[in-house]
């Protein structure tokens, strides 16, 4: 399967699995929110031009806001840690080319020690970003930090849950060089 078929079939299932499972889930608590939809994201390959990187995090969370009605604060939230990634995977990534042959970020690929700060920074960040628009309308301090720490918590246990049950092939780089 070409990686433009599987990353359709990727964004389909997160926003299907989002809008229509997670979404329809009773509120645990008010400040926690289940989220796995910018997983999509996390999982683009490492080669991933920055434009068109940025696209697929537009379009990820366009299509999210569309199926929730949310006035742009997943796309806004998408687009950051879209813009983010590249940073964070080159602070993350071996110095030595050689160790670095995989195609896209996972547990396997990176190691989970790696693999799990990658996931945990742009989760928090992600979720902060995404808290801070909709606290704008009401909530204090305190209920923002809550809801960001819960949020990212129950999101990095789902993260974590789906790469152990769905471990992901792992596909080299070709041209090392």
């Amino acid at each position: 399967m070409s990686d433009l078929v599987r990353n359709i079939l990727r964004l389909a299932i997160f926003i299907f699995v989002q809008a229509f499972i997670l979404d329809k889930v009773p509120n645990l608590h008010r400040f926690v929110v289940p989220y796995l939809y910018f997983l999509f994201v996390l999982w683009l390959p490492f080669t991933t031009p920055r434009l068109t990187l940025l696209a697929l995090g537009f379009l990820c969370g366009l299509l999210l806001d569309y199926f929730t009605m949310t006035p742009g604060l997943h796309t806004a939230a998408c687009v950051l840690i879209a813009y983010v990634r590249p940073f964070i995977i080159t602070l993350l990534s071996p110095k030595e080319a050689q160790e670095f042959t995989f195609r896209e970020p996972s547990p396997k690929a990176m190691g989970w020690g790696p693999y799990s700060i990658y996931a945990l920074i742009l989760t928090f960040l992600h979720h902060t970003w995404l808290t801070f628009l909709q606290w704008l309308d009401f909530g204090t301090f305190m209920s923002f930090l809550i809801k960001v720490v819960a949020t990212t918590a129950i999101s990095m246990v789902l993260i974590v849950t789906v790469e152990i049950l769905f471990p992901r092939k792992l596909k080299f780089r070709t041209n090392t060089a």
